[in-house]
């Protein structure tokens, strides 16, 4: 079964493929992006013993997740020139390839440059794989099938966010950090090779992006007001997550299997809350669901930086609920952007941008107040700056004006 072009919705009937017929392409794609994902996200447990290891502060510590976001936001944006070249297919598999060669070679480097040296290509080289993938995807799946395709994709991210402190744990008690980077690398070049030999669609070439177009987009401000809502949005959600092992383990004296565990466990009531958050968008409106979002999730976050004991374990699991909630509003609202011209681009510009500020920036600027002993503080001051977030929504400027 390869790519099949799906021009309609006229093609369902009683003859057409089951559900089950396209589980077998779409695993090999949800493997991938969960490795992919794995990959990125990995370093959160494993840096309080890498900071130990490495002998550097927590504002060192931070500049590992900007290299690896840096990286990411660069090879998203860049992916089209690739795809439009190799066809998506072979970019997916030099992605696997290139995450997996990056992070062996992180694991035999003891030098900090070079460790961040590596993290940067690891990013972009895992940058490549979304837009690949989900194109991929789309031509795999007909369109009446496409919804559900698209939420298995999405359970990836999810179950990394459970399995990557679950895995570091296990694999700490027989080897070292530079060993559970083995292992993931490994692990990425192999699923590249699955792939390569049995995995299924991507033979079509994509898009080099209009660079005269994004020279206009940049110019908008509607494309930072969005970039703005996106950084709070993935900071809350991923930025938090990264930081938060070090944090719990530095700050707060927690052991590192506990902070770990409850990390991983916090992560679980997100996949029983997938679907309430599109009906509670649905049902609010994306400025009412952003609203209560920035508002709830950066209270739970301030509150993080203040308090201790039980009450800071409840927040543990309760900030990544509320925030998870921003993601479906998100992103119906660039589908609502009233600028027609960054409708077109805003799911590729606006993301990438997004996650590099949420998921680099806030985490280095959080390990730069560590350092300067003020952990606690920038919880309370990127909880406020969500806060400030929420009142700022009714200034969203949407196509359908919904209030």
């Amino acid at each position: 079964m390869e790519d099949v072009q799906h021009t309609g919705h006229s093609n369902k009937g009683a003859t057409s493929p089951s559900f089950v017929s396209f589980m077998g392409p779409l695993f090999f794609l949800v493997g991938l992006f969960f490795i992919n994902f794995l990959s990125r996200i990995i370093l959160s447990p494993l840096m309080p013993t890498m900071e130990k290891d490495l002998k550097i502060g927590h504002d060192q510590a931070g500049s590992l997740f900007f290299f690896v976001s840096l990286g990411y936001c660069f090879g998203m944006l860049t992916s089209g020139f690739i795809s439009s070249r190799l066809m998506h297919r072979r970019t997916i598999i030099l992605s696997s390839f290139a995450v997996g060669g990056a992070l062996l070679s992180i694991s035999f480097c003891d030098d900090l440059w070079g460790i961040r040296v590596g993290l940067l290509i690891m990013g972009m080289a895992a940058g490549f794989y979304l837009p690949s993938g989900i194109e991929t995807l789309t031509k795999l799946v007909p369109p009446w099938h496409l919804g559900r395709a698209l939420a298995i994709h999405e359970l990836a991210p999810n179950l990394g966010f459970i399995i990557a402190p679950i895995l570091v744990e296990v694999l700490l008690k027989w080897g070292s950090w530079q060993r559970v980077l083995t292992l993931t690398g490994l692990i990425s070049l192999s699923m590249g090779s699955i792939f390569l030999l049995w995995g299924k669609g991507g033979k079509f070439s994509g898009e080099a992006p209009n660079l005269k177009i994004l020279r206009n987009i940049v110019k908008e401000p509607s494309f930072w007001v969005l970039v703005f809502f996106f950084s709070l949005g993935v900071g809350s959600t991923a930025g938090v997550y990264l930081i938060l092992p070090l944090y719990l383990v530095a700050e707060k004296g927690m052991d590192q299997t506990l902070a770990n565990t409850l990390l991983a466990l916090s992560r679980i009531g997100i996949l029983a809350t997938i679907f309430l958050t599109g009906w509670v968008t649905d049902r609010l409106g994306v400025k009412n669901t952003l609203k209560a979002v920035f508002l709830t999730s950066g209270l739970a976050t301030a509150m993080i930086g203040i308090v201790s004991g039980s009450w800071l374990v409840w927040l543990i699991f309760l900030q990544p609920l509320l925030a998870a909630y921003f993601f479906p509003a998100g992103f119906v609202a660039l589908t609502k952007i009233k600028s027609p011209h960054l409708k077109k681009v805003a799911v590729s510009l606006t993301v990438p941008t997004g996650y590099f500020i949420g998921g680099g920036v806030v985490t280095a600027g959080l390990g730069v107040l560590g350092e300067a002993g003020l952990f606690s503080v920038g919880f309370i001051i990127f909880g406020s700056l969500l806060f400030i977030g929420g009142l700022l929504t009714k200034y969203l400027a949407l196509s359908d004006d919904e209030k």
